[in-house]
């Protein structure tokens, strides 16, 4: 299974530099889980920077992929993945979901660099918004 964090998405969405990193994931939606906080976190983001159509579109896009809603147990193992790797809330959210579904993590966010099932890309400069 793959997960996608929110910068992959809004880079893939945005045609950034490194939206061909996140391409492969993305569009195999058969092994493709979506956080209902990266659901959350691209709808504000496309939002800001375009419009609530294209948000719609976004979050329309992503739910071609198995939507994880956020359980109990999940939230737990956040709590003790973000006390042990120093994780904000909503990171800690989606590497949780990720290690719950033996994923791998897709991101070009630096706090999820060397953690096990990351596949990290750098982000480049005159990327996305």
């Amino acid at each position: 299974m793959n997960l996608v964090d929110t910068s992959g998405w809004i880079e893939y969405f945005f045609a950034g530099p490194n939206a061909t990193h996140f391409t492969p994931p993305i569009e195999n939606t058969k092994e493709l889980v979506v956080p209902v906080i990266c659901l959350y976190e691209v709808f504000k983001k496309v939002n800001l920077v375009a419009d609530e159509a294209r948000a719609l579109q976004s979050v329309a896009q992503m739910k071609h992929g198995r939507v994880v809603d956020l359980t109990e147990d999940i939230a737990l193992s956040a709590v003790l993945i973000s006390l042990k790797h120093k994780l904000p809330m909503a990171d800690s959210l989606i590497y949780a979901t990720a290690r719950a579904c033996d994923g791998t993590l897709w991101t070009q966010d630096e706090h999820f660099r060397g953690l096990p099932g990351v596949n990290y890309k750098q982000a480049r400069t005159g990327a996305t918004p």
